[in-house]
């Protein structure tokens, strides 16, 4: 495993997070609002990596969404078709002979997913299974008479409610006056070192206390009962997709406090008249992590955390709690200002109230800075070292069926996921992703041998934590053999940012089977002799052939070709540092030099497909051919700079009406490569504006609820491409720096190579960087048309003025 391997780079990093620790929330890192959540994206969100929870606030009545990254429907299957491989040449040879639609019936037909597959995004009672919902925790107050506890018509409630989430602490606050002028206070958190979601409950009126019922329920295979005298256990069994019988699942809920009365009647936790109360919750599974075999008990080990939970007073779980969270967090700080007077009192207004004037197209330049540090947050909450790795809702979810089953997208959304990992300094968090990508290999090996006849790996389009590596169920998006090859982009960038030899060892041989597999799969076409993947698509997208067809089945589409390249060229690398495979090596440099290039086509756009095809949708949500832009770095404008153009005229043909959430992180972190900061920043405004649901997380649709967490993630990253770069071997400097952000700050991003970043700028110009190497390593350093050269020792620090002169 790799935990061992990061050891020292980690030991680092929490070093760093103690010493911050002591700082306090200044509350420009506070999501809050004066009204309860009426909707599941209004509520705040809190997770330790593997439990998850959704706070509403209610003041009659709270809600708690819980959840826990195993809960998963479905099961391992046999999804290949053991004779796929068998009708590879005639594919092949359609396609050669530029019969793609010939070509994508036998496709489609053969070379898909036996059974099911994922259900066409509907799979929670097939063997694919999906994410799902944990439970519901909800609480009913009433007053010591019995009645409700605050009076419908106490508009005093409304003025003085306050519901709000700290991102330093991670701890949702809910406050409020009852019409008697009792005050009332909620806190909740989940805890990563004591494995549990906590919420302490008290009000300053010792005689009137607080009364409530609690629930546990969950919409199906649940059932709630009486664990002990303060506690409720649910249990069930998800279905997975053959007899019903799936991951076994256990959730408790216990009361604590001492005052008042806690009792338990029939499936309800009863508490009255106790000034204060601590409210716990625990939750476990049977599934195993990554293997997807069945463990121990769940009962047995969620009542086992309780118990070691409520031995703590409150006041101890809080403290190892928040020192946990901020080891992380207050790693990276930002400051962004528009040098307004305006700035300050606009971060005093409710969350909601800022997105509005924000649409409204008044500014507010640390609503982009609240919202970086919001994607880290979320990184942190839903992906630790030994959980699960963050899906399509994060570790969020209020479905059984969630949106497109939670799963894992590999043509752009788990990717996207982990963009921010590294550059922000949470490289921990991208443990669970590196461990996704090692449990592919198996199952992937057994894909690659039956569909291709192919020595290495391969993952297509989607996959799951059952091992799920075959083509999608259609051959206009599933035959996409990029997956496995994206993927392992993380595993090299993690070595570039940590410098860690040892992690390497681990990771390069899960390179080198995905790059044998790509060895096998490449053909030679006909016109230039061009080597290129056959069959394929350019993710999710279609063109127009000359008589007038709609076809998605190709050879070598761009993304393919980019993405294989990189590959080819990262293990080369990786070889060349550790000091083996010499003759790999010189087979892959053979076959890099003869892999389609970039092209530009008839618009003077960048190429989709290797012939200039019509596009049916130019305005097309996908711009996997711009891979080698960003997150690659395979094109830049200092570098190829005809091929940047090209980009350039790609984007703008592909406009912003078909855009999805992600669609625009990502065109941010496209115009940030290109160094024009003033376009990235207009897609995140746009984010912003269209997107973004009150609670800051992201809807897939704008205007929508629809929530897909990666434009949060991704969103983060590019603004941090925005402010620095680190390709091509060279660290540079607000490489694209909109004019909406002539004054700031950000301390602690992380470039490759092994540094930290700290940079201070004022009236659009760079005034101090400084550097911490977390490795002994060589630097070019560059801003504007000034660079410099510089040698760090390990644990060593430098700083320069705005002209990269030493201070």
């Amino acid at each position: 495993m790799i935990t061992k391997c990061l050891m020292v780079f980690m030991f680092f990093a929490v070093g760093v997070g103690v010493i911050a620790a002591e700082k306090t929330d200044n509350g420009e890192d506070t999501i809050w609002f004066d009204k309860p959540a009426e909707h599941y994206t209004e509520s705040l969100a809190l997770g330790n990596g593997r439990l998850g929870a959704m706070v509403f606030g209610g003041v009659d009545n709270e809600r708690v969404v819980l959840n826990e990254i195993s809960m998963w429907s479905g099961s391992k299957e046999d999804s290949d078709r053991k004779d796929a491989h068998k009708v590879l040449p005639e594919i092949g040879k359609l396609l050669l002979e530029g019969k793609n639609i010939e070509a994508q019936k036998i496709v489609h037909e053969n070379f898909t997913c036996s059974g099911s597959g994922s259900g066409h995004a509907r799979g929670a009672n097939l063997p694919f299974g999906c994410y799902q919902i944990l439970g519901d925790l909800r609480i009913s107050f009433f007053g010591a008479d019995g009645s409700k506890q605050i009076s419908e018509k106490d508009k005093s409630t409304e003025r003085a409610y306050k519901r709000s989430l700290s991102l330093n602490d991670a701890i949702a606050s809910v406050q409020y006056k009852s019409s008697g002028k009792v005050s009332y206070k909620r806190e909740a958190f989940v805890s990563a070192p004591d494995q549990v979601f906590v919420m302490s409950l008290a009000c300053d009126n010792s005689t009137e206390g607080i009364s409530f019922e609690a629930t546990l329920t969950r919409s199906e295979r649940a059932k709630t009962a009486k664990a002990d005298s303060r506690t409720l256990v649910m249990s069930g069994q998800l279905n997975n997709g053959v007899d019903g019988k799936g991951v076994k699942y256990a959730c408790h809920l216990r009361a604590v406090s001492k005052s008042g009365e806690i009792s338990v009647v029939g499936d309800k936790l009863i508490v009255k008249n106790a000034k204060d109360v601590i409210l716990l919750v625990t939750a476990r599974s049977d599934y195993v992590w990554p293997t997807g075999e069945r463990g121990s008990d769940p009962v047995a080990m969620s009542m086992d955390d309780m118990n070691r939970a409520s031995s703590k007073s409150l006041a101890v779980l809080r403290k190892g709690h928040i020192a946990d969270h901020r080891k992380y967090f207050d790693r990276v700080s930002i400051s962004l200002d528009d040098g307004t007077p305006q700035a300050e009192s606009v971060g005093k207004l409710p969350t909601d109230e800022r997105l509005r004037r924000f649409r409204e197209k008044k500014p507010d330049p640390k609503l982009a800075a609240l919202f970086f540090q919001f994607g880290r947050y979320l990184l942190i909450s839903s992906s630790r070292p030994g959980t699960m790795p963050a899906n399509l809702q994060g570790l969020w979810g209020d479905e059984i069926q969630t949106p497109w089953n939670g799963d894992y997208h590999l043509d752009i959304n788990v990717q996207m996921n982990y963009w921010p990992a590294e550059v922000t300094n949470l490289s921990e968090c991208h443990m669970p992703m590196l461990e996704l990508i090692e449990s592919l290999q198996e199952p992937g090996r057994k894909t690659a041998r039956a569909y291709y006849d192919a020595e290495g790996w391969v993952a297509h389009v989607i996959t799951n934590v059952w091992g799920f590596t075959s083509p999608g169920e259609h051959a206009s998006w599933g035959s996409t053999t990029s997956g496995s090859g994206w993927l392992c982009q993380h595993l090299w960038q993690h070595y570039e940012f940590t410098a860690d030899r040892e992690y390497l060892k681990w990771a390069y041989p899960i390179m080198k089977g995905s790059a044998k597999f790509y060895m096998a799969l490449l053909i030679e076409e006909p016109k230039h002799k061009w080597l290129v993947t056959a069959p394929s698509n350019s993710p999710e997208n279609s063109y127009v052939l000359a008589n007038g067809q709609t076809g998605q089945t190709c050879m070598g589409p761009t993304a393919d070709m980019q993405i294989i390249r990189e590959l080819f060229t990262n293990c080369i690398n990786a070889g060349e540092i550790l000091g083996v495979d010499n003759e790999f090596r010189r087979k892959l440099k053979d076959k890099r030099r003869r892999l389609a290039p970039n092209q530009i086509g008839k618009h003077g756009q960048l190429m989709e497909w290797l012939e200039d095809y019509t596009e049916a949708e130019p305005g097309h949500r996908h711009v996997s051919h711009l891979y080698a832009l960003f997150p690659g770095d395979g094109i830049t404008p200092e570098a190829t700079p005809k091929l940047a153009d090209a980009c350039k005229v790609t984007i703008a043909r592909r406009g912003y009406k078909s855009d999805c959430n992600w669609t625009a992180a990502w065109k941010a972190g496209l115009w940030a490569r290109l160094k024009d900061g003033d376009k990235a920043y207009w897609h995140i405004k746009r984010i912003l504006a269209a997107y973004c649901c009150p609670n800051l997380f992201t809807s897939i649709w704008p205007g929508g609820r629809l929530f897909q967490i990666e434009a949060n993630f991704s969103g983060t990253a590019s603004i941090a491409e925005m402010l620095l770069q680190s390709h091509g071997g060279i660290i540079q400097l607000l490489p694209a720096l909109p004019n909406v952000w002539p004054d700031g700050q950000v301390k602690g991003l992380c470039a490759r190579g092994g540094f930290e970043v700290d940079l201070i700028w004022h009236k659009g110009r760079l005034e101090k960087v400084t550097l911490h190497a977390r490795a002994k390593e060589k630097a070019v350093i560059s801003y504007g048309d000034k660079s410099i050269t510089v040698t760090l020792q390990k644990g060593k620090t430098v700083s320069f003025d705005g002209n990269l002169s030493v201070k």
